[in-house]
């Protein structure tokens, strides 16, 4: 198993119907959102690629809203959307991608059409659904848990991701993992890049003041151990109960709210994103 994240004392119980994918899509979940963005920049190949991109409209500390519209309509396409959807959007997740890549002065040497480096953010989105179903949900079986993984191709294969890259099992994908997470260093720019996400200087004030140090403490408690000490974010014993505190009570509203409102983010997201191919407005 990946991560020791959820924390449920409970075991784990088979469900009459093996989860998938899908049922990690709630609106809750987007709490864990900029812990994942970190997750997925640990590569040093990502995280320069974003923090040197000159693709100023997917700029997150010019267009905040647009960057968080376009990464979480991603993540409905990937996980609701028709074959139309994810066709149209993975053509222009390659248009925009096509202008992401390193110059001769770049530190590191990067593609943002570098299916390995796609194979990676991938990875990061699963894991963070793995998260989000298990935190919301309670702790899968083994036998649940591959069939949860089986579901989840489309989260890289609506990128430039090749079917054949994505791992056969739920077991080889873990030695996948453990391999990518030997490679995360985060550079000192990048650092203060995330930092900047997770205290969400993003925002205009007031919202930075008011919002910027929960922010903080809750994507801490949602980053895997290995990406938290390698970004320098001190968490303390302390932190770990109060977090555990905090899954627990944020899955029990979550269990009182209908399946409509839970997946009202993603859904409305889908909207939007055949409005404007209606309407003929930008995608990104």
């Amino acid at each position: 198993m990946i991560t020791e994240l959820h924390r449920n004392p409970a075991p784990a119980v088979a469900r009459p119907v093996p989860p998938a994918i899908t049922d990690a899509v709630d609106s809750l979940g987007a709490a864990s959102g900029v812990a994942n963005v970190i997750m997925q920049l640990s590569w040093p190949e990502v995280g320069w690629g974003v923090r040197e991109s000159r693709v100023e409209t997917g700029n997150v500390y010019r267009r905040p809203l647009k960057r968080a519209r376009t990464t979480f309509q991603y993540l409905a396409v990937a996980t609701l959307g028709s074959d139309d959807d994810k066709r149209v959007y993975r053509e222009e997740v390659t248009r925009i991608h096509r202008l992401v890549h390193s110059t001769p002065e770049s530190r590191v040497r990067y593609s943002a059409l570098d299916p390995k480096l796609q194979m990676w953010v991938a990875a990061c989105l699963y894991v963070g659904f793995e998260d989000v179903y298990e935190w919301l949900h309670g702790p899968m079986t083994d036998p649940d848990r591959e069939a949860f993984y089986r579901s989840a191709p489309s989260l890289g294969t609506t990128l430039q991701v090749r079917p054949e890259q994505w791992p056969a099992t739920r077991a080889e994908f873990d030695d996948y993992w453990r391999e990518g997470v030997a490679r995360i260093r985060f550079d000192e720019p990048v650092r203060r890049h995330l930092v900047g996400l997770t205290e969400l200087r993003m925002l205009p004030q007031p919202a930075t003041a008011v919002f910027g140090r929960v922010n903080k403490w809750i994507t801490t408690g949602f980053l895997h151990r290995e990406f938290r000490d390698e970004l320098g974010l001190p968490w303390t014993p302390r932190d770990q109960r109060r977090f555990e505190t905090f899954l627990t009570a944020t899955a029990g509203l979550n269990r009182l709210l209908p399946t409509a409102l839970r997946t009202i983010t993603y859904r409305v997201l889908l909207l939007d994103l055949r409005w404007r191919l209606r309407s003929g407005r930008p995608l990104m």
